[in-house]
């Protein structure tokens, strides 16, 4: 039995390359599926058990591969010829249909498949191991393994560095590896393996097995250039949308990477869809109707040049902290809400800043330019007690000495009322509930000091 508890299923997809001269429309693909029967496969998931829905989803995916050109199959199975116990059987791993065409070893394949019944263990390593004397020389080839697992290594081997060693000797380019109902931990397992996918449910399952394929055949990719002021693709770090074109069904969601390698990361995408693609900067940047081209690597180029604001308060920290309302320059539309002492990045451009304190701070024509940061610094609020004898009405003016500007109300239920106000001269107006005539109203002047704190009495 597994050690872990939640169920799992992998499929490890490896590319294998013999070196040819020849041309890529005479390539022979050849697909070994390494299939786990261990006895955990009996655990239920989905539908039914997993055992039952893998032959089921395995069954579809081959009747799609019948009329694949210089496509070869071949199937090895492990954990299927002894039970695990008393002992577990490390070397229970068996080549069970050799490489043959496509249209002959599709229908082998799905018939012994449906023939298996969970019994042993998971030698993961051995089994990969072993599968390099699966392929028999061929001339201009690209050999494929897809492991499907439902668990970690159990043998005490390592299929990372038997992963590594064969990439080494020029066996296996980088795998894939695709996990289903993974946990973080089990994902970061087979990490190092090879490229990861998560599989979480039946149908993301067959989907996945189409990506993968795509990938690994038609060699379809896909890669996203953010590009910068300049035009190179030298944004990353945020959130990819692929919407299914003209519609609002979403197909894919990434966040945006720079690879080990300095480029913008490479995906995998369904290529008989068009997509409209969204990234979601601040504003967001929009791409429709994109088409995906088969066999080759296809590039998106987004321009996303993007700057920060970063928003200060200046002097010492307090318990206020105003946030701000961000705009396109001479739009009302609101983009962000951003706290001060936080930083943000947005598109390159002019932004109109409303800054959500008392009284309101307007700014205009901010601008963003690349890779700079704009720092807009504030005073630090004052804090004012308005201490009262009883409930009544009244409001908070800035005065110039030449006009009033109203800023805010007054509670009329609280006898002590804090308000933080932006330094300045202020007035206010006031009168008690229980007062009657207008010509007892209190008025009272004050200015507000950068971050202290005084108490305004109406008595």
């Amino acid at each position: 039995m597994k050690k872990f508890g939640f169920i799992h299923y992998f499929l490890i997809f490896n590319l294998v390359f013999t070196i040819s001269v020849t041309s890529y429309s005479q390539l022979t693909n050849r697909i070994l599926f390494i299939f786990d029967d261990s006895f955990s496969m009996y655990a239920p998931w989905n539908s039914n058990i997993k055992i039952e829905v893998a032959k089921k989803v395995m069954g579809e995916f081959l009747d799609s591969l019948k009329n694949i050109p210089n496509l070869e199959l071949a199937l090895r199975c492990y954990g299927h010829t002894t039970f695990f116990k008393p002992d577990r059987n490390c070397k229970d791993s068996k080549l069970e249909v050799p490489f043959d065409n496509a249209i002959v070893n599709s229908i082998k394949i799905k018939q012994r498949i449906q023939k298996l019944e969970p019994l042993g263990t998971t030698p993961i390593a051995y089994s990969l191991g072993e599968s390099a004397n699966d392929f028999t020389p061929k001339a201009n080839c690209r050999n494929i393994i897809i492991l499907i697992t439902d668990g970690i290594e159990e043998c005490g081997g390592n299929p990372c560095q038997v992963s590594v060693e064969l990439q080494k000797k020029g066996i296996f380019l980088r795998p894939f590896v695709i996990g289903v109902g993974l946990d973080v931990k089990f994902a970061d397992v087979f990490a190092c393996m090879g490229k990861f996918y998560d599989v979480s449910n039946e149908a993301n399952f067959k989907d996945v097995l189409k990506l993968v394929l795509t990938e690994a055949i038609t060699q379809t990719t896909v890669q996203v250039d953010l590009l910068d002021i300049l035009k190179k693709p030298t944004e990353t770090d945020v959130d990819l949308t692929f919407y299914e074109a003209g519609t609002d069904i979403v197909k894919y969601n990434y966040v945006h990477t720079i690879n080990n390698r300095g480029n913008p990361d490479t995906l995998v995408l369904n290529p008989d869809i068009k997509y409209d693609l969204t990234v979601h900067t601040i504003p967001n940047q929009i791409k429709k109707n994109i088409s995906i081209i088969k066999g080759k690597h296809n590039i998106i180029k987004v321009d996303a040049p993007q700057g920060y604001l970063k928003l200060e308060l200046d002097g010492a920290i307090n318990k206020y902290f105003p946030t701000t309302i961000v705009r396109k320059n001479g739009e009302l539309e609101t983009l962000n809400i951003q706290d001060f002492g936080k930083i943000e990045k947005y598109i390159v451009g002019k932004y109109d800043l409303e800054i959500l304190t008392l009284p309101r701070i307007y700014l205009k024509d901010v601008e963003i330019k690349q890779n700079s940061t704009n720092a807009i610094k504030i005073p630090i609020s004052g804090n004012i007690l308005f201490s009262k004898q009883g409930n009544g009405y009244g409001s908070v003016y800035v005065d110039n000495g030449k006009n009033v500007v109203w800023v805010c109300n007054l509670n009329p239920t609280l006898q002590n009322e804090i308000i933080y106000l932006q330094p300045g001269k202020y007035k206010v107006v006031f009168r008690y509930d229980f007062v009657k005539e207008t010509n007892k109203t209190i008025e009272r002047n004050f200015e507000v000091i950068s971050g202290s704190t005084q108490t305004v009495r109406l008595l």
